[in-house]
């Protein structure tokens, strides 16, 4: 059961034809907006776009020059902008001591300066929205640490700030800034983390679910996308007009130790 209203509003989403951004963009659509997707330009991507019908706005967002032209292609392509979502990142897992220079970079550039760029640019259009939002898809590794994902876990901390500053300069200006912050979803990224990790521990991949990646939740199951988009759907909707700043864990029970 959707929570949102139908309306003619549009979103553009950020990491838009796979994973979570995919099912975001879905249930955006299925909530009545008019979705565009941005994602590398690759095959694949412009398989799904075409398949679903998203606009695609083709950028890399490790590079300033694509974040900068994204959010004109999506008005352009929509007509305006009404809901901008964060979703894009990637993770590469490694010590401190030997994780690449550039990788790290990439990483805090795609996950963190991409979306101050891509609010700021689109604070005008979210302004004169009247329902204006901004969700920042962020991860139960935005409120606690893992060892061997310092970018991610750093961009995600940080994303966690962008929202709440954000979210208090947008109140008075009509528009909503929050962030999400789901526990380990079933996305093609995370099912390739429990490939190689069975692999490496030698375990089965039922093992690594169980004993690694779900330790610390109280709930012992990986969510879904869908799970992550319901609630999109309704920090989106209008009826959460009075939720900004807002952090809302998606985690399984893992932070209520």
């Amino acid at each position: 059961m959707t929570t949102a209203f139908q309306d003619d509003r549009t979103a553009l989403v950020t990491g838009g034809t796979s994973g979570i951004g995919l099912a975001i963009a879905r249930r955006l659509r299925e909530d009545g907006l008019r979705v565009a997707v941005l994602d590398l330009d690759r095959p694949q991507a412009r398989s799904v776009a075409n398949a679903e019908g998203f606009p695609l706005i083709a950028a890399d967002l490790a590079g300033r020059e694509d974040c900068m032209r994204a959010v004109p292609e999506a008005v352009a392509a929509l007509g305006g902008l009404d809901v901008l979502v964060n979703n894009a990142g990637f993770q590469h897992i490694a010590p401190i001591a030997e994780f690449p220079e550039d990788t790290w970079d990439a990483m805090l550039h795609v996950m963190l300066t991409a979306p101050f760029l891509l609010t700021k640019l689109a604070w005008p259009h979210l302004r004169r929205s009247g329902h204006g939002r901004v969700v920042n898809v962020a991860s139960i590794h935005a409120q606690v640490a893992s060892p061997f994902k310092a970018a991610y876990i750093s961009a995600k901390h940080g994303l966690i700030g962008l929202t709440r500053t954000a979210a208090l300069e947008a109140g008075e200006q009509g528009f909503t800034v929050n962030a999400l912050c789901p526990a380990y979803v079933r996305t093609p990224l995370v099912e390739h983390q429990i490939a190689d990790q069975a692999r490496t521990r030698g375990i089965t991949e039922a093992q690594v679910e169980q004993t690694v990646m779900l330790e610390s939740a109280a709930i012992k199951q990986l969510l879904n996308p869908e799970d992550v988009a319901a609630l999109a759907s309704y920090v989106v909707s209008r009826a959460a007009w009075g939720m900004t700043g807002a952090v809302l864990d998606l985690d399984l029970g893992w932070t209520a130790r």
